[in-house]
């Protein structure tokens, strides 16, 4: 559905979570997801990590989320280098306050830290699922 204010087309958003538009995207980058995605996947696949589901690349408005646990309302973004260069900091940042407006919180933790140091991205995921309250962001493990 679309709608044309001063030549300006606005896409009215029918689905807010997984819109079938995005489907064949998501079901391309699980099919071709990176060693990080997949190593992540398998510590938390089938209610692994404190009984929380998680589902991958599951989209949420315009953006797919690399892990998303819809009870906690939590994204976990695992983050390649070029999450580091100017334009895909200003994306992150865009992504992310779109995700929060909406109630979404977002982890992020680089490739190698998923992929190293496991151990301490899954203990701070455990902080952010076992708390009552919303705690800030952990920082990046470096």
């Amino acid at each position: 559905m679309s709608f044309c204010f001063d030549s300006c087309e606005v896409r009215i958003m029918t689905f807010l979570k997984n819109d079938p538009a995005l489907k064949d995207r998501r079901r391309e980058l699980r099919r071709n997801q990176t060693d990080a995605e997949r190593a992540f996947w398998a510590k938390v696949r089938n209610k692994q990590l404190f009984g929380m589901k998680f589902f991958r690349q599951y989209s949420f408005g315009p953006y797919i989320l690399d892990f998303y646990c819809p009870v906690r309302k939590l994204a976990v973004e695992l983050d390649g280098g070029q999450h580091n260069l100017p334009e895909g900091r200003e994306y992150d940042a865009e992504r992310t306050n779109y995700l929060n407006a909406h109630g979404v919180e977002v982890v992020r933790f680089w490739n190698n830290e998923a992929l190293g140091q496991m151990e301490s991205v899954l203990a701070c995921l455990e902080l952010k699922i076992v708390s009552q309250k919303h705690n800030p962001s952990c920082p990046p493990l470096n």
